[in-house]
Order: structure tokens, then C-alpha cells, then sequence
């Protein structure tokens, strides 16, 4: 899930598996489809062994890797932190709304994502997120909430 709280934007990508490839695809486009005309985009991660720089050079020429990576800048949730975020609360929302029933098949579930993320991004839906830059120098580290 892509998320962009200061926009009320969300994307959900649905795929069969959580590779490496998938991550450098859902990165190429961030860059190149949904966010084209931005200099740099912050990404907030969790330390999910797929979510590395290295995974978009296993993917693409180096030349495209390099390319993509000059404008996506990736912060790490720290490892034994909470990853109790504004993602994992629109994802929760998205579980309550969307999901709780049994859906047949993954059409029928991409269907049904897409139409609650189109709803969701012309509401302009965002999270009432409480954790404010205070108190994070408070913590010793800043977190960056938007993409």
C-alpha cells in the first residue's frame, strides 16, 4: 500500500507474492506513474528483507535502477519500534470496510479494493494522526509521514 497522508492518496497494489521484483515494480511506479513530477519522494518502510535499493538493481539495468533511486528516499521504521503508523491504520480501515467478508476470487478482490481506494482518495480520506515532530526529537528520531 502506498500512502500519502498529506494528500488523503492511497494505492493499493494487489499481487501474488511480496518479492523483491514486486517491491522494485510498485517503486518504478511511485516514481514514474503516480508521483512524475516530484524531485524527491520520502518513503516510510518497514525492515522488510525485500524493501532495499539493492532489490531495484536485481530488477532493472543499473542505469534504471540509478535512475528511479535518485528520487525516492527511504526511511526505516526503527527495528524494534511499533509499526503502528498511519499505513497500518489505513490498512486497518481498509480490513473493516472492504474486507471482512469472504471474497471468490483475487478479481473479485482487486474489484473491490480499487473501488474503496477510489472512495477513499475522492473523500480525500486522511488518518487523525497524533504523534507530532515534538514528540519524535523527543524519541531521537523524526518520522517522515508522507511519501
Amino acid at each position: 500500500m502506498f500512502f500519502a497522508p498529506h494528500y488523503g492518496w492511497r494505492h493499493v497494489e494487489v499481487t501474488a507474492t511480496r518479492t523483491k521484483q514486486d517491491f522494485a515494480h510498485q517503486m518504478k511506479a511511485l516514481v514514474d506513474v503516480y508521483f512524475p513530477r516530484s524531485y524527491k519522494i520520502r518513503v516510510v518502510l518497514d525492515n522488510l528483507n525485500t524493501h532495499t535499493p539493492a532489490a531495484l538493481y536485481e530488477t532493472f539495468s543499473p542505469q534504471e535502477a540509478r535512475r528511479i533511486l535518485t528520487y525516492l528516499e527511504f526511511h526505516y521504521t526503527p527495528k524494534h519500534g511499533s509499526w503502528l503508523n498511519q499505513v497500518e491504520i489505513e490498512i486497518s480501515v481498509l480490513s473493516r470496510q472492504c474486507l471482512e467478508r469472504r471474497l471468490p476470487d483475487v478479481e473479485t478482490l482487486r474489484r473491490e479494493i480499487q473501488a474503496w481506494e477510489q472512495q477513499r482518495n475522492q473523500q480525500k480520506a486522511k488518518v487523525e494522526w497524533r504523534f507530532v515532530a515534538k514528540d519524535a526529537r523527543k524519541k531521537t528520531w523524526t518520522f517522515i509521514s508522507y511519501l
